[in-house]
């Protein structure tokens, strides 16, 4: 049933798109401008894909927009899907393993998150070295999508080092102050308690968010090549002083959008010269 939904997504995507992308952007809350530095060729609007799940949060557009990213063919989701609102893992991976039909190699994942590590301030961004899923479920339950890949997928190296070494270089030349670390992903919707997050601190988190960790699982049980990158936009519970709110998500994403933008260009520039 899971494959034979996403043929049917994709046969969708494929009598109203023509165009083919190398790279697929995933953009987190409060980053989908980055679209406009694009040269937008076409637009497909998530609901108008047949079974296909759409985004219910503020801040995310809920559409694919395909076009150019300094010559580089690509596909950028303008909002995800998360598992707190209420689908399956299966359809929270959908959109990422549909973009590895429409051609994609590369995943380029970008989030939102809250920042665990001490050294960590509200804007700075963060190279995911690696992650950790927590109570959420592996998108790869359930009998294996033979077509996508194999039944137990080696996860030792889920973020690319080749790739992170790219980012930090294009980072080194924007100018752009990268930090690295471990993201965790919850559930959500609610924050995170002060408990909870001096726990994840003691596991080995620098950053945690509501997304990316099983999207990047998806990916690489397709063969896809991972990197990412969170815009850490506010200091978790317990940390910050100041009750957390979505707004402040929002407002930290708008405040440090022009050096993403730089950030995430250049890198995907690089990544394409190999």
């Amino acid at each position: 049933m899971v494959y034979e939904k996403l043929k049917k997504c994709y046969e969708a995507v494929e009598k109203k798109v023509t165009f083919k992308p190398s790279l697929a952007l995933i953009l987190g809350s409060g980053l989908g401008d980055f679209c406009d530095t694009m040269e937008v060729k076409e637009t497909l609007p998530y609901s108008e894909i047949p079974g296909f799940p759409t985004s219910t949060v503020a801040g995310h557009k809920g559409q694919f927009v395909f076009g150019y990213s300094n010559g580089v063919p690509i596909v950028a989701m303008q909002g995800r899907v998360h598992y707190y609102e209420g689908y399956p893992v299966q359809d929270v991976v959908l959109p990422t393993r549909l973009m590895h039909m429409m051609g994609a190699k590369t995943l380029f994942l970008t989030n939102a998150a809250g920042g665990i590590n001490p050294s960590f301030h509200a804007g700075d961004f963060m190279l995911i070295s690696d992650h950790i899923s927590l109570s959420v479920p592996s998108p790869l339950i359930g009998a294996n999508i033979d077509e996508l890949g194999t039944r137990f997928p080696d996860m030792s190296e889920v973020y690319s080092r080749r790739l992170r070494t790219i980012i930090e270089n294009a980072a080194a030349a924007e100018g752009v102050p990268l930090k690295s670390g471990v993201y965790l992903q919850t559930t959500g919707p609610n924050y995170e308690t002060p408990a909870e997050i001096r726990a994840y601190g003691r596991l080995g988190a620098d950053a945690v968010g509501m997304s990316t960790a099983i999207e990047a699982m998806a990916a690489r049980h397709c063969g896809m090549e991972v990197c990412g990158i969170s815009c850490i936009s506010n200091l978790a519970a317990g940390i910050s002083s100041n009750p957390l709110s979505h707004k402040e998500v929002q407002e930290t994403a708008d405040r440090v959008a022009p050096l993403f933008r730089r950030l995430v260009a250049r890198s995907i520039s690089e990544i394409a010269k190999g």
